[in-house]
């Protein structure tokens, strides 16, 4: 196996490739990308032995923006024998031995969806099979890697294996959540999943936490206003659109009916600015940069609306110019993330962590 499978969002295949070409050149591991528009995975097949699985290791997950998960794989399986798929399957991942998870799963795309309820039933007696040749442990161990069977077709699929220490834990690469009853509106849950995504679990508590200042530019009807408020936070939500009534009613937000590109918060005390304004990527992050070097809060989650076109280099050149701001200016220590989620459609979510910024 030296090929490593990377799924994505459909549609977003060709901006996928091209971020896995640049960062395996960078670590001098080289080989080609192959892929089809709306299929919902990229695969780069290495040149030289090992080094997919070097990728696997080396190449945080977290790092890349359109992959929603990465893998190593073998070719693809074709003509899997529909009265015996699993003797095939087991001899492909013959390689890898005392696993600690299995996974059966399909890219997101609606032509492999619809094997969704086929993979769960398939799930348990590859499962057995596995435990019984010893590639699979018997209880699931988060320290081992993890087997998967992408299956892309009927009878068609990929095998192989990812690390838990580079890997997404949710099926697919896909952290699924349900839309509150009372949330304003679905853009809601685009900040919930970069919660979770960029946010360890066991640092919501003093980073999500109630009694914390929050500032949502472009905020109306409230969908990511709601966020914060539902965490106990105080929040300024900025646009010349209407609030939702209910968050009105919490006490905790002020509504100030003006422009967010010239708004400027009357107290500074901000732990959260939020940000999901239509306008040009380099705007917004212009404004953001703004606020950072101005010192006007501690943690920043954004969106970055996509162009048409040259997408992956529209966003790694924002990206590049905040950077190279930020140490024009003389500051380190801080942290920006991108990553295009499941919740996110044409456009990508940052987040600036100041929290260990410093300045020369």
């Amino acid at each position: 196996m030296n090929q490593l499978l990377l799924l994505c969002r459909p549609g977003y295949e060709k901006e996928c490739a091209a971020e896995i070409q640049d960062q395996a050149s960078d670590r001098q591991i080289f080989g080609f990308v192959q892929t089809k528009a709306q299929q919902g995975y990229v695969t780069y097949q290495c040149y030289q032995a090992e080094e997919a699985d070097r990728l696997a290791k080396e190449l945080p997950l977290s790092g890349l923006i359109f992959a929603r998960q990465m893998m190593v794989t073998g070719p693809l399986l074709e003509q899997l024998p529909e009265q015996d798929r699993i003797s095939p399957i087991v001899e492909a991942l013959s390689s890898i031995q005392k696993a600690g998870e299995l996974r059966v799963e399909t890219p997101d795309n609606d032509d492999a969806k619809q094997l969704s309820k086929f993979c769960r039933k398939f799930t348990v007696p590859l499962r057995q099979a596995l435990k019984k040749s010893g590639q699979l442990l018997h209880k699931e161990n988060p320290k081992r890697p993890v087997i998967h069977v992408l299956f892309v077709a009927s009878g068609q699929a990929f095998v192989g294996y990812s690390y838990t220490s580079n890997n997404s834990p949710y099926p697919m690469g896909i952290l699924r959540l349900r839309q509150p009853s009372d949330a304003p509106s679905r853009s809601s849950l685009k900040l919930e999943e970069a919660f979770q995504v960029f946010i360890p679990q066991d640092e919501h508590d003093t980073r999500l936490t109630s009694g914390l200042n929050g500032v949502d530019l472009g905020a109306c009807p409230g969908g990511w206003t709601y966020q914060l408020v539902r965490r106990g936070m105080m929040v300024a939500a900025v646009d010349h659109g209407s609030m939702a009534q209910t968050l009105m009613e919490t006490g905790q937000v002020k509504h100030y009916a003006e422009d967010g590109f010239r708004f400027e918060p009357p107290r500074k005390n901000i732990y959260w600015l939020v940000c999901d304004m239509v306008d040009k990527p380099a705007r917004v992050a212009q404004l953001i940069e703004e606020w950072a070097l101005s010192g006007w809060f501690i943690e920043a989650i954004f969106n970055l609306k996509l162009p048409m076109k040259a997408r992956y280099k529209e966003v790694t050149q924002v990206l590049e110019t905040m950077d190279a701001v930020f140490k024009e200016q003389g500051f380190s220590g801080y942290q920006i993330q991108c990553k295009h989620l499941y919740h996110d459609r044409d456009e990508v979510t940052v987040h600036l962590d100041l929290r260990a910024m410093k300045r020369k």
